[in-house]
């Protein structure tokens, strides 16, 4: 244990506490001193027992207040935390239908290919049969032409 000597509305106090956390202590003396001696300047003598009284109650107001706001902003956290693993699931739900939308258009385009092929083998048939039968028809013209 530690011990540190203290100064509080100009008395001296000897206070224990454990090693390392003499700083701590001091910290908050000094800001009990200071609520308490600015209690004192604005109120007046009123007694040293009412004056720690009335600074304790401030104190503890303060640490209400504090404790309200960290448990608001905890649920403010959590709150958004749900949101945002709603929002998550959202584009990973939107994800999966794009990639099954694009797997199904990659498939449609797969067999439009297809066909296309098919279509240009039929296209290249039928334009060498027409180019035959005007070949032919070019012969037999000329071959009756030239029997003339």
């Amino acid at each position: 244990m530690a011990n540190v000597n203290i100064k509080f509305n100009g008395k001296d106090f000897l206070l224990s506490c454990d090693d390392g956390q003499e700083e701590h202590l001091e910290e908050l003396l000094t800001h009990i001193n200071e609520k308490f001696s600015k209690l004192k300047n604005d109120l007046g003598n009123i007694g040293e027992n009412k004056l720690l009284l009335i600074t304790s109650v401030q104190i503890m107001d303060e640490y209400f207040e504090t404790k309200k706001n960290v448990e608001l902003k905890k649920k403010e956290l959590k709150d958004l935390s749900d949101k945002f693993r709603e929002l998550k699931s959202l584009v990973y739900e939107y994800k999966d239908k794009k990639e099954e939308e694009m797997k199904l258009l990659s498939q449609d385009h797969e067999e439009f290919k297809k066909e296309i092929g098919k279509n240009k083998e039929g296209y290249e048939k039928i334009i060498e049969e027409a180019a035959d039968e005007i070949e032919n028809f070019i012969e037999k013209a000329n071959l009756e032409n030239s029997v003339q």
